[in-house]
């Protein structure tokens, strides 16, 4: 594997607040990083400072190849409410992920439909497509979301909570859309989660953040990790280990 994304003793600060500190690491191409951490561990701003939204205190955050972080697909944690009378339809908003690398006037071409049809079909919802997407269910609302961040082509998929607001069915369909994306397509994704049974079962490395960079490594390293053992302790572990057995280690 050849490496997609290197972060150098990375600082991070809110005004005066420090909220990381001193993290390294590289990111591979075909990687799927789960990212867990407890609240305020700083998981949300090490996002922030991968979409170039908050500046680095300290250190560097370099990406492999031309277009930086324009070269990354975002889901949030919060997307869209239910709301009947929202405007736009499901093809609108994918199309709206296209617009990031327009200049003005920023208008939609031929094949920026071609391309939305296309990530629309990847993901199984062209029958979406002229829906309104206010009237559209949470999981069904999740795939539209995912399909805007993928139109543009992202070398990264970075997302934050995505399946906090899904039922379980739906949240198991969604992480195996993430699997399949994954493996088929070779897309790599950086997933921040709570979840951790999911985190286990599905992604292949563990990145564990508390103001630091506890530990970074695949799943078979944090299982034999008597370091590890002692900082989360053996339940935590466990947890994280036996959740992983689909062979992804």
């Amino acid at each position: 594997m050849s490496a997609l994304l290197t972060v150098a003793d990375l600082d991070l600060k809110y005004g005066r607040q420090e909220v990381l500190s001193g993290v390294s690491f590289v990111v591979d191409r075909g990687d799927y990083i789960g990212i867990a951490g407890p609240n305020g561990s700083g998981k949300t701003s090490l996002l922030r400072a991968l979409l170039g939204l908050l500046p680095p205190t300290r250190g560097s955050i370099r990406f492999a190849d031309q277009g930086g972080n324009r070269s990354v697909g975002y889901l949030p944690q919060k997307t869209l409410q239910s709301d009947p009378l929202f405007p736009a339809t499901v093809k609108e908003i994918v199309l709206t992920g296209l617009l990031s690398a327009k200049r003005e006037p920023r208008w939609f071409t031929p094949e920026d439909s071609v391309r939305a049809d296309a990530v629309l079909a990847r993901l199984g919802v062209t029958e979406l497509s002229s829906k309104k997407i206010g009237n559209l269910s949470g999981g069904q609302q999740q795939r539209v979301m995912l399909a805007r961040a993928m139109v543009s082509a992202p070398k990264l998929l970075i997302l934050d909570e995505p399946t906090s607001a899904l039922d379980p069915k739906i949240r198991d369909e969604f992480y195996e859309l993430l699997d399949e994306l994954n493996e088929r397509d070779g897309v790599t994704i950086m997933l921040v989660s709570h979840d951790i049974g999911s985190i286990g079962k599905h992604t292949k490395k563990l990145m564990y953040i508390d103001r630091s960079l506890v530990f970074f490594g695949s799943y078979a390293e944090f299982c034999s990790s008597e370091a590890m053992t002692a900082y989360f302790g053996p339940v935590s572990q466990h947890m994280f280990c036996w959740r992983h057995s689909n062979g992804n280690n």
